[in-house]
């Protein structure tokens, strides 16, 4: 059986990590939408394509997002969707598109979302990325695949970290409350370890 999985939750609360876990184990598709607008960017709408807003550094609005993410599922034979719907009428257009078999909300408390930004390294020179907490290099501030030096990114720092959380809340709130409405939506604890997590979604698919 193929499963359409809608996975919710704030930066930090692990959604890609999950995600590429979910695709792998049922076989299906994990869908972004960042991922869908760049493999569609010259898809015609009647509001342009994505890629003359993306050019433009603007937001692509909503009925582009929408025309790109109902094509990405509909060539899906099953599919995990992370990052998006991040309205309420995007929401409101994903109800109306596909049957969803379940969304599950990571629940993450903020000041763990907050140490799990801010803990993230990326080393300088080949883009590898490490965890201060849970994916430490064998030597502080080095990094283990070609000994360049980890550096904190400028979006990874505390204030732009809560900024980020402050946003999350303004914009999918509402897109939570959608689905708690509708009867759809399940909360699973992810302050656990990413394999932890993973079994607790997979009690939820396999129920």
């Amino acid at each position: 059986m193929s499963h359409r999985i809608l996975l919710l939750g704030a930066p930090g609360a692990g959604k890609g990590t999950q995600s590429a876990k979910l695709a792998d184990e049922y076989g299906v598709e994990h869908v972004t939408t960042g991922d869908a607008l760049r493999a569609n960017k010259d898809m015609e709408t009647e509001y342009g394509t994505p890629r003359s807003f993306m050019e433009a550094g603007e937001l692509v609005p909503d009925p582009v997002v929408n025309e790109i993410v109902e094509a990405a599922l509909a060539d899906a034979d099953g599919f995990v969707l992370d990052g998006y719907p991040r309205n309420p009428d995007q929401a409101e257009y994903l109800s109306s598109i596909t049957d969803l078999d379940a969304v599950i909300y990571l629940a993450v408390d903020d000041e763990v979302l907050v140490d799990r930004l801010t803990g993230r390294r990326v080393c300088d020179d080949c883009g590898a990325n490490f965890h201060v907490d849970f994916q430490p290099p064998e030597e502080a501030g080095v990094c283990d695949d070609c000994g360049g030096e980890l550096i904190q990114r400028d979006d990874d720092t505390e204030e732009t970290a809560r900024e980020r959380l402050e946003v999350f809340y303004e914009n999918t709130e509402p897109v939570i409350d959608h689905f708690r409405d509708e009867g759809d939506l399940v909360e699973v604890d992810g302050e656990a370890t990413p394999d932890e997590v993973f079994e607790r979604i997979r009690g939820v698919l396999d129920e």
